[in-house]
């Protein structure tokens, strides 16, 4: 073991108090925590050791440097807290380890209690396809074919046999089905998180639940004493980290960070979450700085929110976060968050500001501030090549001094290179001086020829019934053309301006060249029209010339009476603007193919059934009126 004496980091902030590189220990931040775990004063180091990944998982408790207890875990440690289950004296806390699905708990560093978490709904289906393999009435081949049907239709997932089952080889299925059919089928949730949660009082020895967080989405509460399950909180998806603040008989929040890239904030008497905050990317780390949640996210990013998910703000970082602690000085009354960076750097932030700077011989995987020994402000790091380092915080250590001020970059202070002035640029200043008010008349007369230009344009829309209100009936109309071609949405408002009286037997007809343009629906039915509400009539355009022209398409409103022995039609249309630009307003038309075939006043039509439009401009009963036939109209 590697010690060095105290010396200060280039900082000035930090003394270095130990560092041994062949600790051994691999670990991350929710398996690490300080207590006292003798009643002594002295606060010991607790730490779940990963080992190899599938062996050697250890609780190791090291005091000062020395490892003082070493206990062997059955299961990767999934967290590991400190806390008070009861108020027995002397005040000795309890470990309480996360591992699969049960929660370990040691007191005075041996074996106490052991809670397994409630198993998880079985699907029926497969219970049955299990007792018919108990009863041999299907071989394992069909048993496989069964349960991947199940496993892609069912809503209830497979358990963990069945799982294990389908991903064996056909030569090991005999040997598998005959160790476990006999065995009844369980679905067994595993721990994700853990934390502490203060019973009834906000003392630092206070007792305190424990608040575990499951693969299954759910989150539970747990009596320190008894053990059971207090309460039972749902969210949308499994946790993987979680903050907790608060008290159980009174008001708490467990703020979780999930496997969806969001985080969800739960309150008392909610079942479901009360809050929800978007990320931009996945969150890597989760700590709370007095009402507000800091975390920081996979891309390079360290952000700030309110306790209801407003976002306050965003600092960039310079590598990817490894892992993310609280720094609590209550002393000092000081709160800040020590973020562990893949370049072996720490830097400390109060907000979005960088206090200070940990340069490390390692990318650091673990940290935990607090009371170490009798020392409490203590830093605690774990490498990745599993090294131990403790530090310790001057006494005289500024901590309200900041490496990076806030405002202006300091590049924003340089002076431009602003090239001199040329002689041109001086012979255009002096023609401006000296001809400024010619310059100013000239303004002054082409913006009154832009606003004579403008008021023709409006007379002439005028008087071709282009603007968006009827002249007979109190309607406005204005459309609205979406889509970048050759395919168009033409989408019609209408609006009813009228005081009270509803529009009744209304449609619209579209009146273009069909050499250009070709539309699915050029004669619409329109429902009654409340007055003062908008109705969007849409229809889609596609452009069929290649020639890159385009034309006008005009609408036109048809009014009419069906069901009677007389209908009354009134169209407006109007002639292509290169033959003739006037309107033929207030006249009955049929348009087809591109031909104006006859302008007549109102027509008055004897029919027997309701009138029909089919095409463009084609209107037909099925008896028409023979002057209207021999007038051009073709009525079939």
């Amino acid at each position: 073991m590697a010690s060095v004496e105290p010396r200060a980091d280039g900082g000035g902030k930090w003394l270095d108090a130990h560092y041994d590189p062949v600790a051994g220990l691999h670990t991350f931040s929710s398996c690490v925590d300080l207590a006292d775990l003798s009643g002594d004063g002295e606060n010991r180091l607790v730490v779940g050791d990963l080992g190899s990944g599938s062996s050697g998982m250890k609780l190791k408790v090291y005091s000062g440097t020395a490892l003082t207890s070493e206990s062997t875990l059955l299961d990767l440690p999934a967290g590991l807290v400190a806390f008070f289950m009861d108020l027995h004296e002397p005040r000795i806390p309890a470990v309480a380890v996360a591992s699969g699905p049960c929660v370990y708990v040691y007191k005075n560093l041996r074996p106490y209690f052991k809670f397994t978490l409630p198993g998880l709904e079985v699907n029926s289906l497969e219970q049955d396809v299990w007792q018919q393999v108990r009863e041999g009435q299907i071989d394992p081949l069909t048993l496989r074919e069964m349960l991947e049907s199940l496993r892609k239709t069912a809503e209830v997932p497979l358990s963990v046999r069945s799982l294990r089952f389908l991903s064996l080889e056909a030569g090991d299925m005999d040997e598998f089905v005959q160790l476990h059919k006999q065995q009844p089928i369980r679905r067994q949730t595993v721990i994700t998180c853990i934390g502490t949660l203060k019973k009834s009082t906000a003392d630092e020895d206070g007792v305190s639940c424990l608040v575990i967080g499951t693969e299954s989405s759910e989150v539970f509460v747990l009596d320190p004493e008894a053990f059971i399950i207090l309460s039972k909180m749902s969210l949308p998806a499994a946790p993987t980290m979680m903050d907790v603040t608060g008290q159980f008989d009174v008001e708490f929040r467990i703020t979780a960070a999930c496997r969806n890239g969001n985080i969800y904030i739960l309150r008392r008497d909610f079942d479901k979450p009360k809050y929800s905050i978007e990320l931009s990317s996945h969150p890597v780390g989760l700590v709370r700085v007095g009402k507000n949640v800091v975390v920081g996210c996979t891309d390079e990013s360290l952000q700030g929110f309110t306790q209801k998910g407003k976002k306050l703000w965003k600092a960039v970082l310079t590598a990817p976060i490894t892992t993310l602690a609280s720094m609590d000085l209550p002393t000092r009354g000081f709160q800040a968050v020590l973020v562990g960076l893949a370049n072996c750097e720490v830097h400390l932030y109060q907000d979005k500001n960088l206090l200070s700077t940990i340069k490390t011989p390692d990318v650091v995987t673990s940290i935990c501030f607090g009371r170490y020994g009798r020392e409490d402000g203590t830093l605690v790091l774990t490498t990745k090549g599993g090294g131990l380092m403790v530090k310790i915080l001057k006494r005289t250590a500024a901590l309200d001094e900041r490496e990076s001020a806030p405002g202006p970059p300091a590049s924003q202070s340089v002076r431009l290179n602003v090239p001199k002035k040329t002689k041109l640029y001086v012979d255009q200043t002096l023609r401006e001086r000296e001809s400024g008010v010619a310059m100013h008349r000239a303004f002054q007369m082409d913006l009154s020829r832009l606003r004579l230009a403008a008021a023709k344009s409006y007379v002439v829309a005028l008087e071709c019934s282009l603007t968006p209100m009827s002249s007979s009936e109190p309607l406005k109309m204005n459309a609205v053309v979406q889509g970048l071609g050759p395919a168009f949405k033409l989408t019609l408002n209408i609006q009813n301006t009228g005081a009270r009286r509803p529009a009744v037997n209304l449609a619209v007809s579209f009146l273009y060249d069909e050499g250009l343009y070709h539309m699915r629906n050029p004669y619409m039915r329109i429902p009654l029209l409340v007055p003062g509400l908008v109705y969007p009539v849409e229809t889609f355009v596609e452009c069929t010339s290649d020639k890159g022209i385009s034309d006008i398409i005009k609408r036109s409103s048809s009014f009419y009476k069906a069901g009677g022995k007389k209908f009354f039609i009134r169209t407006e249309a109007f002639r292509r603007e290169d033959e003739e630009r006037h309107c033929l307003a207030g006249r009955a038309v049929c348009v087809r193919r591109r031909k104006v075939w006859s302008t007549l006043q109102w027509k008055h039509c004897q029919q027997q059934e309701d009138v029909r439009q089919l095409g463009t401009g084609t209107l037909w009963s099925q008896k028409g009126d023979q002057g209207a036939q021999r007038s051009g109209h073709q009525v079939q």
